[in-house]
């Protein structure tokens, strides 16, 4: 399996999770999440990095930080490593704590930063035992919720003095009273709506507008980063985002996103295909996106392959559209 692309810059954005090991949990108590936030405040002083937003889960965590020296590997490396060390030393354990290398998610700044952090946000109402409750109780267990940067989002008697909140803030109206409501109540439309963003991620790997992704290949495209990443490497230069995808499937049948995605039959069946080879998606992506399971999209995938072997139309139709989803645009 390629290794998650890393590739840094000073001034650059992430969202990172890491997960314990074989989703074990990386909290047994309060005294744990509160070393774990001493640690990260830290890791964060030494690294010199900016901290907007994080959530601590049972099993995992988000944060969303910039790297103005360009340093996220170093800093990553003495954060988990620190925070082992205390859990195994005071839980008499030896070993990983964490499953592999942490996730990262290369952000565009300007585009993204307040709608993922929004996302983190809204993770402990993800979780099985809350999914199904009502809107309004989804609302109340977030502001209760005591593990995550949204309290400082929404009451500034509950910051810590390590999280900038302003940047963020400056979006919905500055640092203020309402600055603070217009955010909570942006948090609650999401709550209502849904805000969901994998399937804008570009190769695992990138998250942001056709133009930050392009400048992102064309830095790789020089051969700039480590080169030890290059499986991934590979993997975002190949990968195409879903807006992308969909633009040339309907410049090619004269179909509209409503028509490829919403109605049963083979052009359902290609996207779904193309969103998996080109698009870099798992097929549970590709269901939110289509509104289906995973089960169907993995039989619309078979169904497409045993398609394609008998209809010569639908092998020319796959064939340019391929063609031009192949084409380097870096």
């Amino acid at each position: 399996m390629a290794r998650a692309l890393r590739i840094q810059f000073e001034g650059a954005v992430y969202h990172i999770t890491s997960r314990g090991n074989e989703k074990r949990e990386i909290f047994k108590d309060d005294a744990d999440r509160l070393r774990f936030l001493e640690i990260l405040e830290h890791s964060l002083n030494t690294y010199q990095v900016l901290l907007y937003c994080y959530l601590l889960m049972e099993n995992h965590y988000h944060l969303l930080v910039e790297t103005p020296q360009g340093n996220i590997s170093e800093f990553m490396r003495h954060f988990n490593i620190t925070y082992t060390s205390y859990y195994n030393r005071t839980h008499d354990r030896v070993g990983h704590l964490y499953q592999g290398r942490y996730k990262s998610i290369l952000v565009d700044k300007e585009s993204y930063l307040t709608i993922l952090s929004r996302y983190i946000h809204l993770n402990p109402i993800r979780v099985r035992e809350v999914v199904d409750w009502p809107v309004r109780e989804k609302e109340k267990y977030l502001k209760r919720y005591p593990w995550s940067s949204l309290l400082g989002y929404i009451d500034e008697d509950k910051r810590l003095a390590f999280v900038d909140y302003s940047l963020i803030l400056a979006e919905y109206g500055g640092d203020t009273v309402k600055g603070r409501m217009n955010y909570w109540r942006e948090v609650c439309r999401d709550l209502a709506s849904g805000l969901e963003i994998k399937e804008k991620v570009v190769g695992q790997s990138v998250l942001g507008d056709d133009g930050f992704v392009k400048w992102v290949k064309k830095q790789f495209a020089k051969g700039e980063g480590n080169r030890r990443e290059i499986p991934s490497l590979r993997g975002i230069l190949r990968y195409r985002s879903k807006d992308e995808i969909l633009k040339v499937i309907s410049d090619e049948t004269g179909k509209q996103d409503g028509g490829i995605l919403k109605r049963k039959g083979p052009l359902r069946q290609l996207a779904m295909e193309l969103l998996y080879k080109y698009g870099g998606l798992k097929g549970g992506e590709i269901g939110e996106i289509m509104g289906l399971d995973y089960s169907t999209v993995s039989q619309g995938r078979k169904r497409l392959r045993e398609r394609l072997k008998k209809d010569k139309e639908l092998q020319g139709l796959m064939g340019r559209i391929e063609r031009k989803l192949s084409k380097a645009k870096v």
